[in-house]
């Protein structure tokens, strides 16, 4: 294992031990980070999505901004504005909240339309353009953003061309008894075994780079690779393994899936420890790749199926390499 391989392990380890019950949202935080993407998380309240972002943001030695996303929130409140300096007799341009390595945009369906295109192009493009000029955003830059499924009063959905500019979507639930014990020692204060301690060093911005030129050098055999795509395709023309299967599927996954689940799967294998991806490596990280890129039919809706189910049966249907 590389010596920063054993940096991020030991992130994992540290937040897997402060985020009790919740170590599926820990890992594709850490995936997303290493795959050069975004991430979209969605939990009912309290179930630690922002604590998760504030700790991750202090074991990396970087700049961290949190933007609660409300009705009353403009587009320049996130990138920022010209300012007139009367000194100068000119205009300034002064950064927003964006320009940060780690940004949580919490409850980002809160905020109106053209808010959410913002952040999103800001997402796609890696830059800002303001009066005419281009800035461009720091080379290592994530968003976290977090919406809740309970509440709908005052939201606004994520549009399907905008959710598909997220790596990967991470639905998370409610922990299980043992987690809940866990969570009640943690908070009073008492230690729990099998804790990790806070690593000595903060994780370095160059280490994270170059953690991820180690992840997509992962060899993926041609097989692999033929299954990995074969998924894909089966989103879009499912009719071929199942002729039920078509009447559900309205649109399937864009080429943007494809290039996100070979890059999340070679850094599954990575973190896994691993020098070569498995099918396995696929299947932990597929369904955050695709069930925001698949777009049911009507049909599909009323019998209340939903893309899990789809891409489940998929994974069956689909024949391994």
């Amino acid at each position: 294992m590389s010596e920063i391989r054993d940096k991020i392990v030991a992130v994992r380890n540290y937040m897997s031990g402060q985020i009790i019950g919740q170590k599926e949202l820990v890992d594709k935080m850490l995936i997303t980070l290493l795959a050069d993407g975004h991430a979209l998380v969605e939990g009912a309240p309290g179930l630690a999505k922002t604590k998760a972002v504030k700790i991750l943001s202090t074991l990396i030695n970087g700049d961290y901004r949190r933007i609660q996303f409300t009705p009353d929130l403009l587009p320049s409140d996130i990138t920022g504005s010209e300012i007139y300096v009367a000194q100068k007799g000119d205009f300034e341009f002064r950064k927003g909240p964006i320009f940060a390595n780690l940004v949580l945009a919490d409850e980002i369906n809160r905020a109106p339309a053209k808010v959410q295109s913002a952040l999103l192009e800001a997402m796609a493009e890696r830059q800002v353009s303001i009066g005419g000029k281009a800035y461009p955003l720091p080379e290592l830059f994530m968003v976290l953003a977090t919406q809740n499924p309970i509440e709908h009063e005052g939201t606004y959905n994520l549009p399907e061309a905008q959710l598909d500019r997220f790596l990967m979507y991470v639905k998370i639930g409610q922990p299980d008894a043992a987690a809940e014990k866990q969570i009640l020692r943690l908070v009073r204060g008492e230690a729990i075994s099998g804790t990790e301690q806070l690593p000595a060093e903060r994780v370095e911005i160059k280490d994270v780079l170059e953690a991820r030129k180690e992840a997509l050098q992962v060899h993926m055999s041609e097989a692999v690779e033929e299954y990995l795509v074969q998924l894909v395709m089966a989103t879009r023309y499912p009719e071929k393994y199942d002729a039920k299967m078509k009447g559900y599927v309205l649109f399937g996954a864009s080429p943007r899936a494809t290039i996100a689940l070979d890059r999340c799967a070679r850094a599954n294998a990575w973190l896994s420890g691993r020098d070569f991806v498995a099918p396995e490596d696929i299947h932990s990280v597929v369904y955050e790749v695709l069930r925001h890129r698949i777009i049911l039919s009507f049909e599909a809706q009323a019998e209340g199926v939903t893309t899990d189910e789809v891409i489940s049966s998929l994974l069956k249907l689909v024949p391994l390499p």
